[in-house]
């Protein structure tokens, strides 16, 4: 498409022509912003002329959110000292009460204020009593299942998982992954590259694999440059990788 039929394309109806005036409102085509329609019909008639550019627009625009550098991992801050919690899960805990992860420093820097001080076992973040039984923390935890924490849901979905109920947990991690959880895209890719709970699907495999690199997972943007690097792309590849190494993967 030429400059200046991507501009009539922005001004008028890329279908009938028709141009965005008084009652007129014109809409880009779902898929890319090269062109606008004034209807549904509009853009169904000219979805076979505009195909190929439409592919190509939306391919290039997806690219520039894959490869635009997220301001953090996956795992955020922790919310008492504000510093990035750790890649490795050993050196932070999750919240069965509010879901929050805080870093191993803060959580033990909050029991030795309590031992200090003989106070009872608070969270750190929401000051909710810490039972001591795990009984009691399911119940936590099935509470805010209840809510749709997806924080609550991806636990429950490895949970699963670990049990062999693949099906179970991916419906789970699926609802987890809707609800904006970034690592659940990530164990998602891997049960469709398994084909554990879903058939083997590459190309869903791929898909989320790029929303958890999206999202900031440096260890889903490192299996993406694998994949492009094994597929002969190594410049993707590399971006890839550059932006992993940045987010502390080694």
């Amino acid at each position: 498409m030429s400059e200046d039929d991507a501009a009539v394309g922005k001004l008028c109806c890329a279908s009938c022509g028709i141009a965005e005036v008084d009652d007129i409102k014109l809409k880009e085509c779902d898929d890319c912003d090269l062109v606008k329609y004034c209807s549904d019909e509009c853009e169904q008639d000219d979805k076979s002329h505009h195909k190929k550019a439409c592919k190509e627009r939306a391919a290039e625009l997806r690219d520039e959110i894959l490869f635009k550098q997220p301001e953090s991992s996956h795992r955020g801050d922790c919310p008492i000292c504000c510093l990035p919690v750790p890649l490795d899960a050993e050196k932070s805990i999750i919240q069965t009460c509010c879901s929050e992860i805080i870093c191993k420093g803060c959580d033990h820097a909050n029991k030795m204020r309590e031992i200090e001080g003989k106070l009872s076992f608070k969270c750190p973040f929401c000051r909710r009593p810490v039972p001591r039984e795990k009984r009691f923390r399911d119940k936590q935890r099935m509470k805010r299942l209840e809510v749709n924490d997806p924080v609550a849901m991806r636990y429950k979905g490895i949970e699963q998982y670990d049990k062999g109920d693949y099906r179970s947990a991916f419906g789970y991690l699926m609802k987890a992954a809707e609800l904006g959880h970034v690592e659940a895209q990530y164990s998602l890719a891997g049960m469709y590259r398994k084909g554990h709970g879903v058939e083997k699907d590459e190309g869903m495999e791929m898909y989320h694999l790029e929303e958890a690199a999206i999202g900031g997972h440096p260890f889903a943007r490192h299996n993406l440059g694998v994949h492009e690097w094994n597929n002969d792309n190594e410049e993707r590849a590399v971006k890839h990788w550059i932006i992993a190494a940045t987010q502390g993967d080694d």
